[in-house]
């Protein structure tokens, strides 16, 4: 009896430590996701390479997934973890490691001499002939600095430290679940799984909420004087505190690895699992190919020889093949919308990114773990067979999709920009090219096209930089300045007014605010119906002795065919939309700076 009890406590250890491993693991990846356009804007990339840094996480899975899941399930499985977590949190402290190399952040600003200082500063220099037939002026001149700063791109950093990530992921879900099935009660089996399944929903909540509030946090926190920044969490050059969120994240995942290395490597096996028989039932659905017997009927002598007709065999199961098929194309979609969602709430209706990151994980998140729990107690309460199961998920399935059509007609309206989405007239339809941010009321200035320093008018239109605007003088120091004699202004104003413009963009329209609400609930109802079907793929029967290669097969493949293309190709098709780019220091286009919102939401 004490053997027994001693044998159920290292297995409830061996939950609890498992289900802190799948927290972490999920609280680091759903922090990656939330900083995203955080990442974009301090290295300066466009969408799709953000997307290759989001999908190098699943080419670490990739690398080692299909062998880890079969050769490991052999050797000592809570070590393997423990390694798993302590390369995790590696990988994750490296994704930090360029804030203290890369230096500062630079504000991309054409007012800076004026923005500091109370004088009557004009940000309208005077033109000359030489750099109106120029066409444009550099506004930053490159520095000695710049050379060195360019020479390495600090993004591979995060690169590579996404892909040790994922290396480290591999072994956790495969073999902890495996772990669990083969030492737990077949009748508790399902349970624990669910158990540690839901557990890991509440990592993505605590990861958005932590990069809620780093986004909050100026990147050079403490190397600054905070009254000299001039922009606000909801600018398109703000950058967050991104990178303590990966510290936090690294520390967690490291305490995560250290129960596993005092369990055993096996337990007493139950008594009931040395029948190893499916139902009747999952029998008609899943049979034994010639192939499976072969192996059975023979000693296992080399694990090279026998992975390829073991293979072979769960590929011939043509359920385990369809659900393969149909999670693939899920996933696409899926994680296309997760890792995007968050950016897609800030450009179209105007939310900083420490708003959007909260919205996800205290709303979006939880309707999902609501979702998976709640199909759960339905297949549990009407006893859903396979072939029911299956059928129910792919009725909500169809529903939410059906429901997310409705974001369509959720849409704002472009911001007006002079130049980009309307004329300085105030007219829309404007097609956007480099050249139509010259005016006849710009026109005596020496203004760039290239900088993003946006300034609001009182004409509630916004001019991409105060020099743009045609203004002739500023009043007041940092946040608080002020430009006066805006001659843009007058163009577009139909009545008499102050001729004035402030820092920053003007806030999306009443009527924007009124829709954001709808779209929230709709987001929120679709992503509780879709998950409801989220649990029958746990209800495949498969032999004891392919449970790990099946779920690593299953990993495999939706993270190569899914995982790793699809932030790619979104973040691709995002990039088409751009209407202006920011450019960097040294030269080259950077990240993005304002987007066609109705060609986003279309996309």
């Amino acid at each position: 009896r004490n053997t027994f009890t001693k044998s159920c406590d290292r297995f409830k250890m061996f939950l609890a430590a498992l289900s802190f491993a799948y927290f972490a693991k999920a609280l680091s990846g759903s922090y990656m996701k939330s900083t995203i356009t955080q990442l974009e804007r301090r290295f300066d990339i466009p969408s799709y390479l953000i997307g290759i840094i989001d999908g190098s996480f699943e080419i670490g899975n990739l690398l080692v997934i299909a062998f880890v899941s079969y050769f490991c399930a052999k050797l000592h499985r809570p070590k393997i973890i423990a390694v798993g977590c302590i390369l995790m949190s590696f990988g994750t402290f490296l994704i930090a490691m360029p804030h203290f190399i890369i230096g500062r952040y630079k504000i991309e600003t054409s007012i800076r001499s004026s923005v500091n200082s109370t004088n009557n500063l004009s940000p309208c220099p005077a033109s000359s002939p030489e750099s109106l037939r120029a066409g444009d002026r550099p506004s930053i001149l490159p520095s000695r600095g710049c050379e060195k700063e360019s020479s390495v791109s600090m993004w591979i950093y995060v690169l590579v430290g996404n892909i040790l990530r994922g290396i480290g992921e591999t072994p956790v879900q495969p073999l902890g679940i495996s772990y669990i099935d083969d030492y737990a009660q077949s009748d508790n089996a399902a349970l624990y799984i669910g158990c540690v399944q839901t557990i890991s929903i509440i990592g993505p909540v605590f990861g958005y909420l932590l990069g809620s509030l780093c986004a909050k946090i100026y990147v050079d926190i403490g190397y600054v004087d905070m009254e000299t920044i001039t922009i606000t969490p909801g600018d398109a050059r703000w950058v967050g505190a991104w990178w303590l969120g990966y510290l936090i994240a690294g520390a967690i995942t490291l305490m995560s690895a250290v129960p596993f290395w005092f369990l055993p490597k096996s337990l007493p096996m139950p008594v009931e699992k040395h029948d190893t028989n499916c139902t009747p039932e999952q029998t008609r659905f899943i049979k034994d190919s010639p192939g499976l017997k072969h192996i059975e009927n023979h000693s296992f002598k080399h694990p090279f020889t026998e992975f390829v007709p073991t293979l072979k065999s769960l590929l011939g199961n043509p359920v385990y093949t369809i659900y393969l098929c149909v999670t693939i194309v899920q996933f696409n979609s899926l994680i296309g919308m997760v890792t995007y969602k968050p950016k897609y709430i800030e450009q179209h209706y105007g939310q900083s990114a420490s708003k959007a990151n909260f919205l996800m994980g205290m709303i979006n998140i939880p309707a999902v773990a609501l979702g998976m729990f709640s199909g759960g107690v339905v297949m549990k309460k009407y006893k859903l067979s396979i072939m029911g199961a299956a059928k129910f998920a792919f009725g909500t399935s169809l529903l939410g999709y059906f429901l997310s059509l409705l974001f369509f007609a959720m849409g704002c309206e472009n911001a007006k920009v002079a130049g980009i989405t309307v004329s300085y007239s105030g007219l829309g339809g404007l097609s956007y090219q480099e050249q139509s941010l010259i005016s006849d009321c710009n026109s005596d200035c020496s203004c760039t096209s290239r900088e993003w320093d946006p300034v609001c008018g009182e004409n509630g239109i916004t001019y991409v930089s105060p020099c743009l605007a045609g203004c002739n003088s500023s009043t007041g120091s940092g946040k608080n300045t002020v430009f006066n004699n805006c001659k843009c202004l007058a163009v577009a104003n139909t009545q008499p007014g102050n001729l004035t413009a402030s820092l920053g963009q003007c806030p999306h329209r009443d009527s924007c605010e009124k829709v954001f609400p709808y779209f929230l609930a709709m987001s929120v109802l679709s992503s509780f119906i879709i998950s409801l079907g989220g649990t029958p793929g746990f209800m495949l029967c498969i032999k004891p002795e392919l449970k790990s290669l099946a779920l690593g097969i299953h990993t495999l493949a939706t993270r190569t065919l899914a995982g790793i293309p699809a932030p790619i190709y979104f973040g691709a098709i995002i990039d088409t939309t751009c209407l202006k780019w920011g450019y960097k220091m040294c030269g080259g286009r950077g990240a993005c700076r304002i987007y066609d919102t109705s060609a986003y939401r279309y996309l």
